[in-house]
């Protein structure tokens, strides 16, 4: 009987379908769809991935493993959603007892970006005017870096100024950098040799192509997927831990 219940289970794990990674345009489908079909909002979507990747920072990064006196952490924000991504992982960071500082070069004059810039400066968040190109600078004053800078939608062949300064100035720092969604410099699609090399990557509703080639610790955040949606894409999710809404792949 035990034999046979063996059997069994190794038929069954032998039939669970393999993680889907999503290209470009099935990410931007599937975003349009939860916009227009499902009825999710804009700002509803960037608050739950971004307090998800928080979270994720904290599995990571325990406030008890950080080296430095202060729990500080950079948070680069670009000037998309993946920015706005980032200045929310910043807000509830510094919920978690964590020391944010963003940087935040160029302001999106879109309103949703501007709502979440004010949420984290009533927040007493301080904003940096300058990244320092001195990078021993930053590996003194933080205890890792939140790269929200290139989003999906990124053109990782055509990255303009400050970008393409700060990616310059990322390759050479020591402290850990935490991806979110997409490594800044990487295509969607494949890993850039041109780009970032960061110890974590949080990983947003699905895991992107490129994150197939990345072998340091990832993260799959954000639990909200309607299960149509799963299955449409089949999409092969792995189960999430309890009541978590992050999974560490």
């Amino acid at each position: 009987m035990d034999k046979m219940n063996h059997s069994s289970a190794e038929a069954e794990a032998e039939t669970i379908e393999p993680l889907r990674y999503l290209s470009k345009g099935e990410a931007a489908a599937i975003e349009t769809e939860l916009l227009r079909d499902y009825r999710f909002g804009q700002q509803q979507l960037i608050e739950i991935w971004g307090q998800a990747c928080a979270l994720a920072i904290t599995k990571a990064y325990p406030l008890g493993s950080l080296t430095k006196k202060q729990p500080t952490v950079l948070v680069i924000c670009g000037p998309d959603q993946n920015g706005s991504i980032g200045l929310v992982c910043a807000r509830h960071l510094r919920m978690f007892e964590y020391e944010p500082t963003i940087y935040h070069p160029k302001r999106s004059s879109h309103s949703l970006h501007q709502d979440f810039t004010v949420q984290c400066e009533k927040m007493d968040i301080p904003f940096l005017s300058y990244l320092p190109t001195e990078v021993q600078l930053i590996n003194d004053a933080y205890n890792l870096v939140i790269d929200a800078m290139m989003g999906p939608e990124a053109d990782c062949a055509n990255i303009k100024e400050p970008y393409s300064g700060i990616l310059v100035t990322l390759k050479q720092i020591k402290i850990p950098i935490a991806s979110v969604d997409v490594p800044s410099g990487w295509d969607v699609e494949e890993r850039s040799q041109d780009g970032i090399n960061p110890e974590v990557l949080i990983s947003l509703t699905a895991p992107k192509k490129c994150a197939t080639s990345f072998t340091g610790k990832h993260f799959l955040a954000g639990r909200f997927l309607p299960y149509d949606i799963q299955k449409k894409y089949e999409l092969n999710l792995p189960d999430f831990p309890g009541t978590d809404c992050l999974v560490e792949l």
